[in-house]
């Protein structure tokens, strides 16, 4: 199989689809490996390091595109691509459609195969081409949400650890996942008071036995939530159903009874966001104010830390990323992880979650009965 890496067009996005190992990997497989000339860059990879792997390097997307089997990329594709994709491309990447139903409809359009890394599921029933970037994110979200508490970037101006004779800042984590686990440790571990919620209970003993002693779990409800905002500094959004749009925890309403000046880290944008007033952000233009509290949705935080990210993510999807060059769309029938990453194939939207995020419920199939 022809499998191509592009260099990423989204804003700020440092991260790369392919690095060395995995192109090593594909061609000792005895498939060919396209890379745009650059697309290393951002994650301190040279194309001499893609050569000597064994990769052919092209000069510009539109060639890797145009030549390419399958396309291996981060983050879902863009408008400026759109018109690249090709009928029956493998695309692997993370797609997020329940964020967007332009980017359903143009791939159901072009009818590429859409396999998207947040909905592999394994054995487990746990998603391990999402979990590196939720790691990433979940321990990046109290940071940011530190550095935006300063006065000069509009915060309140607390300091999340305190000092002796001043308390530190409240934390409170909407998600006892991935995402909230991470985010749970970096704020104790910067002293800060954390409140983690969920609405399962075993989630819920599990996080009081393994989590340090200033991290406190309270079941989710909207009366629980809402009292605990009230006089929270930090409030980071770690919900998540996977394919599904995220669903609103907090509305406008909400930011009513939370101080001036707090602020909003909400992680869950990449499905759409679990606050009423969350809309994607970008690294450059990372943060906006409403009511007073400062929204932090980044749709690509996890790009900021681009070396560590793009490494992380490699090494977790190469392993379904060679099934599917070996044995192509067909390799679902026997990895069940796959299965449900595959979610549009032919112009049908074979994932549920994704059909009913929009209405199309005329359009799912289920992806074995198209094989």
């Amino acid at each position: 199989m022809k499998i191509g890496c592009v260099k990423e067009v989204k804003n700020n996005e440092f991260r790369v689809g392919l690095v060395p190992e995995t192109v090593a990997a594909y061609t000792k497989a005895g498939h060919i490996v396209y890379i745009e000339k650059n697309a290393g860059v951002g994650s301190a990879i040279s194309d001499d390091d893609y050569k000597d792997a064994g990769a052919m390097m092209l000069e510009n997307s539109e060639t890797v595109w145009g030549l390419s089997d399958m396309i291996v990329k981060v983050k879902e594709p863009l408008a400026q691509e759109y018109d690249l994709m090709k009928e029956d491309q493998i695309i692997y990447t993370y797609f997020h459609f329940a964020a967007s139903e332009e980017l359903t409809l143009k791939c159901i359009e072009r009818k590429i195969t859409a396999v998207a890394y947040e909905t592999v599921m394994d054995s487990y029933g746990q998603l391990p081409l999402l979990k590196p970037m939720s790691e990433v994110a979940g321990y990046m979200a109290p940071l940011m949400g530190s550095y935006f508490l300063m006065r000069p970037h509009g915060g309140i101006g607390i300091l999340p650890t305190g000092v002796p004779g001043v308390l530190p800042a409240k934390v409170v984590i909407l998600g006892g996942g991935c995402v909230g686990r991470c985010s749970a440790r970096v704020a104790a571990g910067l002293g800060s008071y954390v409140i983690i919620f969920d609405n399962n209970l075993r989630t819920l003993t599990e996080l009081k036995a393994t989590m340090p002693i200033n991290v406190f779990t309270q079941y989710s409800n909207d009366y629980t939530i809402n009292e605990a905002i009230k006089d929270a500094d930090i409030v980071i959004g770690a919900v998540l159903i996977p394919g599904a749009k995220a669903p609103k925890l907090l509305n406008r309403k909400s930011l009513s009874v939370m101080k001036k000046g707090s602020v909003i880290v909400d992680v869950a944008i990449d499905q759409g966001g679990c606050t009423e007033t969350s809309h994607a952000t970008t690294h450059a233009n990372p943060i906006y104010e409403v009511e007073g509290i400062i929204h932090y949705c980044v749709a690509n935080m996890p790009g900021a830390f681009s070396r560590t990210s793009t490494f992380a993510l490699n090494y977790a999807t190469i392993s379904y990323g060679l099934d599917l060059a070996n044995g192509g769309i067909a390799a679902c029938k026997d990895n069940i992880g796959l299965k449900t990453g595959i979610n549009m194939y032919k112009g049908k939207i074979t994932n549920k979650a994704v059909s009913e995020a929009f209405g199309m419920y005329s359009l799912y199939k289920d992806i074995l009965e198209m094989l």
